[in-house]
């Protein structure tokens, strides 16, 4: 049976007042060990088969972005933007994957 999900959206405000009732049992948490954790995350079918490559990963801080001003053909900017907000970060990422594509190795 699939779980309900129930998004609600509160402002920093809202959370810093306490108007927002954490319904985490915190104490319950806190309590369980790695292993319950771990056995936890076996039984979700979200978690499941998950595997972390942690030595492959790496910090970093992300590259500010450049200001560009661009002409392109109108019909290319209308089929981004028929895709809603966000439509410059689908143009950086086709960019970015053109760009590796064609980068030497």
């Amino acid at each position: 049976m699939a779980k309900k999900q129930v998004i609600s959206r509160y402002t920093a405000e809202e959370i810093r007042s306490g108007a927002v009732k954490d319904l985490t049992d915190w104490p319950r948490v806190y309590a369980k060990t790695q292993a319950e954790v771990e056995a936890d995350a076996d039984r979700d079918d979200a978690e499941n088969g998950t595997v972390v490559d942690w030595a492959s990963g790496f910090v970093g801080l992300p590259q500010p972005k450049a200001v560009l001003n661009m002409r392109v053909d109108r019909d290319i900017l209308e089929f981004f933007k028929t895709g809603g907000r966000g439509y410059q970060t689908k143009i950086n990422a086709v960019l970015r994957a053109y760009k590796e594509a064609h980068s030497p190795k």
